[in-house]
């Protein structure tokens, strides 16, 4: 399996690969004409023509077959072209101190503070492709190039998880409080997200910090929790440094992890290697590794063992990458091994 950059010729694949994620996947809609726009955009970004507050960097999962798999994004700076809305949850304490009572509330504050900030995004593995390290590779590959190429992305990464829904496919957030500002029921504002119109939050989600105990009991509930078929994505990033400070998305209430670009594991143990081709036993640990590369990126996951400033791969390895010995990779060891990811 290798993960590289999206290209044109992989649209069929991409839509017949983002229908069947429908509706999990809003970031992707299945709209074939803006998936080809988002495809050439990435495209000029891989090549450098983009400013970093333009930047999507979209990556395929393909086979040795080059069958297009799953699917996975970075983008480079969010919120400045346009404002990026979050709720932050705080809290609100009142006080009678005659009457003997004082009460603690769950606020919600739309905040723009995580503007600049880059977000990995769009990830998606095709259910039958979900054994083994795969997972782990579309999810954390795309890590390594923030690694090598610090510049191009902000102090922090987020992820905005998809929150929980009913039996029906509705957020009982949404219903306990978007909808009565927006008219329009959740899948649909979710889609206008996701296709980039964001504008309408601005000009119509009051200003005011919200009270929780005003929404039901139901919404309550899901505030900052996921998707059920989104928990291993969250263990697994977990396991990098991220971590839920208090972030919510607007629409469902799932929670908004972030961990600095310095402390998230994969870019802060990742090193520079020398590849070498060599004889590798049934024991050799599994390790990501990248070509160091951009617009040509290729990252896969395999055996290797690091002998002094060198990375040890079969033949088949370098292959992959489009190497050959002697040339320098960036990698870091694959912890967790026999994980799957799913969709976020």
């Amino acid at each position: 399996m290798i993960v590289r950059p999206v290209q044109i010729t992989d649209l069929p694949a991409l839509f017949a690969l983002v229908r069947h994620a429908a509706p999990g996947l809003s970031s992707l809609p299945a709209d074939e004409e803006r998936l080809a726009h988002r495809i050439r955009w990435a495209q000029r970004t891989f090549a450098g023509q983009v400013d970093r507050a333009d930047a999507d960097y979209l990556f395929v999962l393909e086979d040795d077959e080059q069958r297009v798999v799953g699917v996975s994004a970075l983008t480079g700076g969010i919120g400045l072209r346009e404002p990026w809305y979050n709720y932050r949850v705080g809290l609100t304490v009142s006080a009678a101190p005659d009457l003997g009572i004082q009460r603690q509330i769950p606020t919600l504050f739309l905040s723009n503070e995580l503007t600049g900030q880059s977000e990995i995004r769009s990830l998606y593995l095709r259910p039958d492709q979900r054994g083994g390290s795969n997972g782990r590779l579309l999810s954390l590959g795309r890590l390594l190039v923030v690694a090598e190429f610090t510049q191009l992305f902000g102090d922090k990464l987020i992820a905005e998880l998809r929150g929980s829904t009913d039996e029906r496919g509705g957020s009982p957030f949404w219903d306990s409080l978007g909808r009565h500002f927006f008219k329009m029921d959740f899948s649909h504002a979710d889609h206008l997200s996701g296709l980039g119109n964001k504008s309408f939050i601005a000009e119509l989600m009051p200003r005011q910090p919200l009270y929780t105990c005003l929404l039901t009991e139901q919404a309550r509930a899901v505030i900052g929790k996921v998707h059920p078929n989104t928990e291993t994505a969250l263990k697994i990033l977990n396991a990098e440094g991220f971590a839920h400070q208090g972030y919510i998305d607007i629409f469902d209430g799932g929670p908004v992890i972030e961990a600095p670009v310095s402390g998230v594991r994969t870019v802060r143990d990742s090193q520079a290697l020398q590849l070498a081709i060599g004889l590798l036993d049934d024991h050799a640990p599994l390790w990501l590794i990248h070509n160091r590369r951009l617009e040509n990126c290729r990252i896969t996951c395999a055996p290797a063992r690091q002998v002094g400033h060198s990375l040890v791969v079969d033949r088949l390895t370098a292959k992959r990458l489009q190497l050959q010995p002697g040339d320098s990779v960036r990698a870091v060891a694959l912890l967790g091994q026999g994980h799957q990811a799913v969709a976020a």
